[in-house]
């Protein structure tokens, strides 16, 4: 089988390429790491930043008041240049396509859009080992895959200290799933990203191109999956998309557990766990709504009864109606009893009860 050149030799000017991101408690770690640039840095930087799809996009703004590497959101088919910054627009994720920058409207994966993901794996599948992934504060578990492939591809892997992030999750995650290089406050990350942009690297990679890696590529940048012919990868599941309840299959990358549905939809297995979560409370708060016009209805059916003078089947429909709110009250006490909970909330629960065991 022939070995695939790293696109060393297709991207002019491009030496290193660093992607980043972050989430929750990750505006701080950014500005600091972007206020401390060298007005020389060359090295172009691409961010994805968890953000609401209805929220104007302020950090090429931010950053640009910061430094003197120039920031904008990225658009479509936009070439890759050095010395710039460049972040993904709210509500469209950012991938890399030999030299070009692509942004689009694929699926929500790990419930983003933008998502890392997706800009972290189309990074390694694009430049191999000149890539340098950097994770920064955030919830759950986005990124990790994407810097699993960063590794797999030859790249460099660096995290936020977990201790210094202010919401440790996605550094930590990546810690713990991940062959990690570099794990640094981010008042250090500067020093060591200038430091690796100035290694040499060798013009070829020996790691080979992997299907799969392309296809969710393509589907992230809005391929039709059944077009693609995804399904012939992963292994069906008995779980349904909570986006769209479509039959959700399996991925694994060593260690790394991923679910992806039918339609694009993608999800780590905290980012799942997160979403049924909320699915099963959605769906016992609208158990509750629908027997409370139930009940509206049978004591409204039970009024007009003894009003046209039946009391028995008015009688009737006020048990029913009863009955009904009983069993409201059952579901109500569940909805107020169920537990938010993800993987991570429930290793640490472990570890508090050895603590408690030992002592």
């Amino acid at each position: 089988m022939e070995e695939n050149k790293n696109n060393a030799d297709n991207h002019d000017g491009i030496k290193h390429l660093i992607v980043m991101g972050a989430s929750a408690g990750g505006f701080e770690a950014l500005k600091t790491i972007v206020k401390d640039l060298p007005s020389d840095f060359e090295t172009p930087i691409l961010i994805v930043w968890h953000m609401s799809p209805d929220v104007r996009g302020i950090l090429p703004q931010v950053f640009n008041n910061l430094g003197e590497i120039y920031a904008a959101h990225a658009y479509d088919k936009e070439e890759l240049k050095p010395h710039r910054i460049y972040v993904a627009p709210p509500d469209y994720h950012m991938l890399l396509d030999d030299g070009k920058i692509r942004v689009s409207h694929g699926p929500k994966e790990n419930r983003f859009r933008p998502a890392v993901d997706p800009l972290f794996r189309s990074a390694a599948y694009s430049y191999g080992k000149r890539v340098i992934g950097v994770i920064l504060s955030g919830g759950m578990d986005d990124g990790v895959a994407g810097l699993w492939t960063i590794k797999h591809y030859g790249g460099t892997t660096v995290i936020q200290d977990p201790k210094e992030a202010e919401v440790p999750s996605m550094p930590q995650n990546a810690s713990t799933q991940v062959k990690i290089d570099y794990s640094v406050p981010s008042f250090k990350i500067t020093e060591l990203l200038v430091k690796l942009s100035k290694r040499p690297i060798t013009q070829t990679n020996d790691i080979m191109k992997d299907e799969q890696t392309k296809k969710e590529i393509e589907i992230a940048s809005e391929a039709n999956t059944l077009e693609k012919n995804f399904l012939i990868f992963p292994r069906l599941t008995p779980f349904t998309c909570p986006e769209c309840n479509g039959v959700l299959s399996r991925l694994q990358n060593d260690n790394i557990i991923r679910f992806r549905c039918h339609t694009g939809h993608a999800y780590s297995l905290d980012s799942l766990m997160a979403a049924l979560n909320e699915k099963i409370e959605d769906n016992m708060y609208n158990a509750i709504r629908a027997i409370a016009e139930s009940i509206i209805l049978l004591n409204h059916m039970g009024d007009h009864y003894a009003e046209i003078n039946q009391p028995k089947l008015a009688a009737l429909y006020f048990k029913k109606a009863k009955e009904a709110e009983n069993r409201s009250q059952l579901i109500r006490q569940a909805a107020f009893s169920h537990e938010q909970f993800s993987s991570e909330s429930l290793k640490e629960a472990v570890k508090n009860e050895k603590l408690d065991v030992e002592e």
